[in-house]
Parts: C-alpha cells; sequence; structure tokens
C-alpha cells in the first residue's frame, strides 16, 4: 500500500501520467543483466548464454532476462560473466562517454554496479576508487569484485569528508550515487514502503547537499561530477542539483547520452538537462540522474593530501611468489605488490594506498606459508585465463556442477600443480591436480549447496 502523502506528492508531479505511474508500481520489479565485459566481451557472452534476453537501448551490454529465476546458481554468474543489477541503476553511468584510463571514484558504491560498470569502462588502464561508508556494505563490494575480476580497483570505507581531505581535483569522473528515500525502490523493497515518510525526505536531502559539497573539490578542472538517486522527490533531486550550482558556480548541468535522454523524461523546476527514469515510460525502477561539468580553467592540480603507508613483503616471500608465478601464470604480472595482512596483494593502479579504512586493495594474490604459495580465489577470478594450466568446464561437462558444489573433479591435464578452472572459457576459480584430480579450491561460501 503506497503512502498517502506520497501518492498526493506524485500526483501533483506526474499530473495525467499518475495513473499510469501507479499501475507500473504494482506490476513485479524488473531485473537485467549487464555483461561483465571486463572478463567476456558482449558477444562472447551472447554466443555462450542459454538465457532469452530483451537488449537495453542505452546500454550495449545491458539485457532484461525472460526469466531470472536460478541465475545467482548459474555457472554464468559464478564464473563473473555478468552481473545482475536494475535497468535504471544501469543507465546512470551510460550518462556521458567514459574514456579508458581515467581514474573514477565512486563515492558510495555498495553493492558495487555501478562501481563495476566504472571499472569496465575505465579499463586495466584506468583506475576506479571504490568507496562505501558503511563497513557491512564494503564488503559486499569485495565479494562482488572478486568474482567479477576486477583488477584495476581498491575499495575503502571512508566518510565523503574525509575523502574532501585525501584528494583535490583528481578524478576525472566521480560518481554520487546519494542515499536516499528509495521511492524508486517501492516495488522491489517492501521496507522501502514502510520506511517512507516527508520527514526522512528532507533529511536525506540535506545529507545529500554536504556529500556533494564534499565530493565537489576532488573533481579535476574540466572533469565530471555525476550525481543520482534511486528516488523521485524534487527535495532530494532537482533541488539539491539547483542548491549545488549556485553555490558552485565552476560546475554546469549538461546533457546526457541521447540514448538515454530517449528512454528518460526531462527533470523538472527547468532542469531539463536532468534525467528522470519513471517504470512507466521505461522498463526498470526510478531513478534520477544529474550530470555535472567543472570548468576547465579553474587553475587546480591534481593532488594526493596524504602519505602512503604500507608494508613490503619480505626477501623470502618475494622470491617464493616469484617462483610460483614463472611456474603457473604465463608472462607474469605487471604492478606492485605489497603486503597486506598475512598475504601479498598486487596494485595495478599507481594510486598510493590510502592509510586506512581499505577493505581491497587491489588483487588479492596469496599467502606463503613455510615457504610455499598458496594462491587466492581473486587471483584465479582475475588472471585465470593467464595460468599455463587450465581446466576448462563447459554447459555439458558433468565436472561443472560438482566443482560449483566443492567437490573434487576429475583432471584432464596429465602434470600436476596449480590449475585454473575456467567455464567456458571465462575464469571461473581454482585447484590444484594431483593423480589425475583437481582438487577443489572454490571458496566455501561461494559453493551451491
Amino acid at each position: 500500500m503506497l503512502p498517502e502523502k506520497f501518492k498526493e506528492r506524485m500526483k501533483e508531479m506526474l499530473s495525467d501520467d499518475y495513473d499510469s505511474f501507479e499501475t507500473a508500481l504494482g506490476e513485479p520489479s524488473i531485473r537485467a543483466v549487464r555483461v561483465n565485459t571486463t572478463k567476456i566481451p558482449v558477444d562472447g557472452f551472447l554466443n555462450k548464454t542459454e538465457l532469452f534476453l530483451s537488449s537495453i537501448s542505452y546500454a550495449e551490454e545491458g539485457f532484461i532476462p525472460e526469466s531470472c529465476e536460478g541465475i545467482g546458481r548459474s555457472a554464468e554468474h559464478h564464473a563473473g560473466m555478468f552481473y545482475v543489477q536494475d535497468p535504471g541503476a544501469m543507465a546512470t553511468v551510460k550518462a556521458l562517454d567514459i574514456k579508458e584510463g581515467w581514474r573514477v571514484l565512486d563515492a558510495c558504491a555498495a553493492p558495487g554496479g555501478k562501481a563495476s560498470q566504472l571499472a569496465s569502462a575505465v579499463g586495466d588502464s584506468g583506475l576506479l576508487l571504490a568507496n562505501e561508508y558503511v563497513p557491512k556494505r564494503a564488503k559486499i563490494i569485495v565479494s562482488n569484485f572478486e568474482r567479477l575480476g576486477i583488477k584495476n580497483a581498491l575499495i575503502t570505507s571512508l566518510d565523503t569528508a574525509r575523502l574532501a581531505e585525501m584528494f583535490s581535483s583528481y578524478f576525472d569522473l566521480v560518481l554520487c550515487d546519494a542515499p536516499c528515500s528509495g521511492e524508486g525502490m517501492f516495488r522491489k523493497y517492501d521496507e522501502a514502503i514502510s520506511e517512507w515518510s516527508e520527514e526522512n525526505v528532507i533529511l536525506c536531502a540535506e545529507r545529500q547537499k554536504e556529500i556533494l559539497k564534499n565530493l565537489s573539490g576532488l573533481v579535476k578542472d574540466g572533469g565530471y561530477l555525476l550525481y543520482s538517486t534511486c528516488t523521485y522527490s524534487k527535495e532530494e533531486n532537482e533541488e539539491v542539483i539547483t542548491a549545488f550550482l549556485r553555490k558552485n558556480p565552476e560546475f554546469s548541468l549538461c546533457s546526457v547520452n541521447e540514448k538515454l535522454v530517449a528512454a528518460t523524461s526531462d527533470g523538472l523546476d527547468g532542469l531539463t538537462e536532468a534525467r528522470r527514469f519513471y517504470p512507466h515510460l521505461t522498463k526498470g525502477e526510478g531513478q534520477f540522474i544529474a550530470l555535472l561539468k567543472k570548468d576547465e580553467n579553474c587553475s587546480n592540480l591534481p593532488t594526493i593530501l596524504y602519505k602512503e603507508n604500507v608494508k613490503s613483503p619480505s626477501k623470502e616471500e618475494i622470491a617464493v611468489f616469484r617462483k610460483f608465478i614463472s611456474d603457473n601464470i604465463l608472462g607474469g604480472l605487471d604492478g606492485r605488490i605489497i603486503k597486506w595482512g598475512e598475504s601479498l596483494a598486487l596494485l595495478s593502479h599507481d594510486l598510493p594506498l590510502p592509510p586506512y579504512s581499505v577493505f581491497m586493495p587491489g588483487v588479492m594474490l596469496g599467502e606463503v606459508k613455510k615457504g610455499n604459495f598458496f594462491p587466492h580465489h581473486q587471483l584465479f577470478s582475475a588472471f585465470g585465463a593467464r595460468f599455463k594450466r587450465q581446466e576448462n568446464l563447459t554447459r555439458d561437462d558433468y565436472r561443472t556442477e560438482k566443482y560449483l558444489r566443492g567437490e573434487e573433479i576429475d583432471a584432464t591435464l596429465p602434470d600436476n600443480g596449480w590449475c585454473a578452472v575456467l567455464y567456458e572459457g571465462v575464469p571461473l576459480g581454482g585447484g590444484k591436480i594431483s593423480s589425475g584430480k583437481v582438487k577443489n579450491h572454490y571458496p566455501k561460501g561461494l559453493r551451491n549447496n
């Protein structure tokens, strides 16, 4: 049951379109999949999948399946071929043409859908800082990034005010998918309805203004600040943007990509470049998008305002790891190796590691114990395609389901040693071959029961 006050507000906002809007809210929510181009190109995925898919006009890698039943248990999902994502949420990153090599920040990144979308867009030569203030939610990003094989990112859990103290004019793009009252999620989550109130709308708007103020200084001259919410209220959308532009004249509201314009409605109160995503107009949940560009002539230099504090591996650890690489991986690994807890991690990016609240510094490689190297699951997921030994499972292979259950499987390779386990050519996990068997190293928490 929709709150009466919410209905009154939306009737005033939508006028003659309100009945269509309310009818749409009574229908099931829409789930979509976004092909994870970090691991597989779109055409490669379409050639492999058995899902019946409808394309999404504004996202070439986005599709709506005929059914999503059991999709999270599929080998394709386990292998990180796709990310399940609402079409409206997918639209935000499509507001502009993101270039490979950009430095980007997702300031409110959990659960990681838009962040992983950004990571794929900037490519291995780019950098993604995925930040999430709530530590439990930051851990969810870590899990998703491991599955998706993200190599060019680090994950932090910091307040946006602290981010403002650490960076100045550093990022080509800052995404602020701000915490909001969640009106756009009403048909997806019942609690979004039960927790809604006008008072919460106002509280969210004040918090959003503070977050935008904190993030404005992180955008480089000529760079972009992309603001989005999953709510409809003008207080959290157009009024936040209007207030921000009034106080920050170096920013201006600009148009989004034409395909996204065609799938959305104009923003209200004269902000026609801003976009509103409505479920009665386009398949998906509610979303607001505003793309802001910073003046190119502000004379600000990109600056990192902190000192890195990291440990280096011991000579023994480096020697053991190098031998593992030589024995198992073609071409080695590019980047900087650091000690992270008891493990080694690979930083493929050039960003000095923040001194605190880092949840994932890069790719977790593994741990040296008693002169041997034990690889982490993320190493297999990110670099499995470069392992010398590969056990390639297929859809019709009886071993696929056994592997996903954590069971030992038959090996096809004659020699013993560490191997990557692939599914239809895409890195899934790892194992160790011994006497004709692959000892399963797929993490227990990821296995199908």
